[in-house]
C-alpha cells in the first residue's frame, strides 16, 4: 500500500512523480551556501534582508513556481534539492494553471494565494489555499533567499511529503449500522478502533468503485495521507454491522460520564452486538476485559444451583454475617444484614456472599461444577464475533478458589460482553447466540454451546426483576418499568483504592453490561451506565 495510510481509504494508487536525479552540485552550491548566481540580487549581504529583496525574492520564486520550472524555482530557495523534490512532486500530479497572488510582505514574511487546476484522467478541478514563505539571507554569499519549509508549498505538507494524484487501489470503505447508518469515529469515538478492525478484515468484501484524488503522500508511514482534491467521487464499500446507531449513541454519552468505563449490548433474539463502548477508545475493556466480574458471577452460579439440584429460588439458604470454607474467611458487603431464614432468591436480590457461599459448598457439586455450567452460557467457547474479543473463562476450582469463583472472584475472568451474554441467554429463554458485530453474510464461524432449560432461563430472569425492583440494582433501574432485570457486583483487585463496579441487566429484547474499573459498589458506577443505554432500546 502507499506510503502512510490514506484518510478514509485502503489501499494505493497509480502515481505520475517526476524524479529530481540529476539535480546536482550547481544548484545545491547556489541554494544552500548562496553561490554564484547571488549577482542576479542587489543590495547588502549581510543582516536581515530589505524590504524589497524580500519582495524581489518571493517573486522570483512565484514566477518560476508558475511556469512549472521546478529546478529554477528551487535555485530560489536555501535548499533546493528538498525543494526541488517538493515542486517536481507538484508539478508531476498534473497541477497546471498555476496563478500566485502575492500578498503584503510583513517584514521578511510573504502571504500568498496558490489557485490552479488539477487535471487526471480526463476530469479536472480546482485547486485553490493559502500559505506563506520566510525570506532569509544566504549563509556564504549573503544572497536573499526563500527559507525552505514544506508548507510553503501546501501548509499541510511535511517534511519528505510529497504529492500525488490518481485512482486509489480500493474505495472508500464505510462501516454502516443495522438500519444503513454510516458510523464515523468522529460521531462515535468508541468505534475508532473497531472500524480500524473491521476494514481490515472485511475490506475485501466491502464492494464499491475507487476514486480519483490528489493527496499528500505522507513520508511517516504510520500517518494517515490527506485528500487534498477529489476528481471523481468513487463508490464507498460497505461493511455491514449489527449495530445500532441510536444504541451505540446512548452507549457513548453513558461511558462519558464515568472514567475507565466500558458497556456492551446485545440483542437476546439473535446474538447480536447493538453497541460496545469505553470511555479511553484505544482500550477495549468491552471485548477484551480479563476482569473479576463480582456478584454478577452469581448469574451463572445461580444456574448451577438450580441445574444440579441444590436449591431453587425458594429454597432457604441463610444469609450469615461471615462464612469460612476451604480455610477461606468470607464476609458480605458493608451494611448487609444477616439474615438466617433467606432464600436463594433472597440472596440474589441482596446479594449476599455466604449465602452463595454455603451454596456452592453443596455436596451434589464439585470442583468443576461451576466451569460446566459457565459452558452451557459459551463461556470459553472460542467465540468469532468480527472483531478482536475474549469468550470469557471458569476455570475448575482448586483449594479455596471454589467459593472465590462463585462469587465473581478467585480465577473467574469475564469481559462486559460475556456478561452481556450471558444476560442474554437468560433473557432469551436459555439459549445461547454467540455475540457477533458483523451482518450474518460474512460467513463467521459462530461458537455453539447447549444453553439452559427453559425453566433455568424463567426462574434466573425472574430473580433479575426482583433485584430490579426491590433489590441492590433498584435505584439504578428505577423507572425503566416493569419487564426490566438486573444483577449488581463489585469485584475487589489487589493494589486497587476501590472495587471495580460491575451490573448487568436486560429490558425487553436488549441486554447490557458494563464495568468501571475502581467504580466502587455496582449500583452505584456502572448501573446508571447500563440503566441510560437499556432506556435507549
Amino acid at each position: 500500500m502507499r506510503n502512510g495510510v490514506k484518510t478514509a481509504l485502503v489501499g494505493g494508487v497509480f502515481t505520475a512523480m517526476v524524479g529530481v536525479a540529476g539535480y546536482g552540485a550547481f544548484n545545491l552550491y547556489n541554494g544552500v551556501t548562496g553561490g554564484s548566481s547571488a549577482s542576479a540580487d542587489s543590495g547588502p549581504t549581510t543582516g536581515p534582508p530589505t524590504g524589497a529583496e524580500v519582495e524581489k525574492a518571493a517573486a522570483s520564486f512565484f514566477k518560476r513556481w508558475e511556469n512549472g520550472d521546478a529546478d529554477a524555482a528551487a535555485d530560489f530557495t536555501n535548499d533546493p534539492v528538498a525543494a526541488g523534490r517538493v515542486l517536481h512532486s507538484f508539478t508531476g500530479a498534473d497541477i497546471t494553471k498555476v496563478k500566485i497572488e502575492q500578498g503584503e510582505a510583513s517584514g521578511a514574511n510573504v502571504p500568498f494565494t496558490v489557485s490552479a487546476t488539477v487535471a487526471y484522467g480526463g476530469k479536472s478541478e480546482p485547486l485553490s489555499y493559502k500559505s506563506q514563505l520566510k525570506v532569509v539571507r544566504g549563509e556564504s554569499t549573503g544572497r536573499a533567499l526563500v527559507d525552505w519549509q514544506p508548507t510553503v508549498i501546501h501548509p499541510e505538507l511535511k517534511r519528505d511529503d510529497t504529492l500525488e494524484v490518481g485512482e486509489a487501489d480500493n474505495p472508500q470503505i464505510e462501516a454502516v449500522d443495522r438500519d444503513g447508518k454510516v458510523l464515523s469515529r468522529e460521531k462515535y469515538p468508541s468505534l475508532g478502533p473497531v472500524l480500524d478492525q473491521l476494514r481490515e478484515r472485511f475490506e475485501d468484501k466491502a464492494g464499491g468503485k475507487p476514486g480519483i484524488e490528489l493527496w499528500i503522500e505522507r513520508a511517516d508511514q504510520t500517518a494517515y495521507n490527506t485528500t487534498l482534491v477529489t476528481l471523481q467521487k468513487g463508490e464507498p464499500g460497505k461493511i455491514k454491522t449489527t449495530l445500532s446507531a441510536r444504541v451505540q449513541a446512548a452507549a457513548e454519552k453513558a461511558v462519558r460520564s464515568k472514567a475507565k468505563s466500558s458497556v456492551v449490548a446485545i440483542q437476546p433474539s439473535t446474538g447480536q452486538v447493538l453497541a460496545v463502548a469505553n470511555q479511553e477508545p484505544g482500550n477495549n475493556v468491552a471485548f477484551l476485559g480479563r476482569l473479576a466480574p463480582g456478584s454478577t458471577m452469581k448469574i451463572v452460579t445461580a444456574a448451577t444451583f438450580i441445574d444440579n439440584g441444590v436449591a431453587v429460588p425458594s429454597t432457604r439458604i441463610p444469609c450469615e454475617h461471615d462464612i469460612v470454607y476451604r480455610s477461606q474467611t468470607f464476609h458480605n458487603l458493608p451494611g448487609l444484614q444477616a439474615n438466617l431464614n433467606a432464600t436463594l432468591a433472597d440472596n440474589f436480590a441482596r446479594s449476599c456472599n455466604t449465602g452463595f457461599i454455603k451454596g456452592i459448598a453443596h455436596d451434589n457439586l464439585k470442583d468443576d461444577s461451576l466451569t460446566r455450567e459457565a459452558a452451557k452460557f459459551g463461556i470459553g467457547a472460542n467465540w468469532q464475533t468480527g472483531i478482536s474479543s475474549y469468550d470469557g473463562s471458569v476455570p475448575a476450582a482448586a483449594n479455596s478458589d471454589r467459593g472465590a469463583n462463585a462469587i465473581g472472584q478467585g480465577v473467574v475472568q469475564m469481559s462486559p460482553l460475556n456478561m452481556a451474554s450471558i444476560v442474554a441467554t437468560v433473557q432469551g429463554g436459555g439459549t445461547f447466540r454467540q455475540p457477533v458485530i458483523v451482518d450474518s453474510s460474512y460467513g463467521l464461524d459462530r461458537a455453539t454451546a447447549n444453553g439452559i432449560s427453559t425453566t433455568t432461563a424463567s426462574q434466573l430472569a425472574q430473580m433479575m426483576r426482583t433485584t430490579a425492583h426491590s433489590g441492590s440494582a433498584a435505584d439504578a433501574m428505577r423507572g425503566l418499568g416493569a419487564g426490566v432485570g438486573a444483577k449488581t457486583g463489585s469485584a475487589e483487585v489487589a493494589g486497587q483504592e476501590k472495587p471495580n463496579s460491575w451490573f448487568a441487566g436486560f429490558r425487553g429484547d436488549i441486554a447490557v453490561a458494563a464495568v468501571v474499573i475502581e467504580g466502587g459498589r455496582g449500583g452505584e458506577a456502572a448501573g446508571p451506565i447500563v440503566a441510560q443505554v437499556l432506556a435507549a432500546n
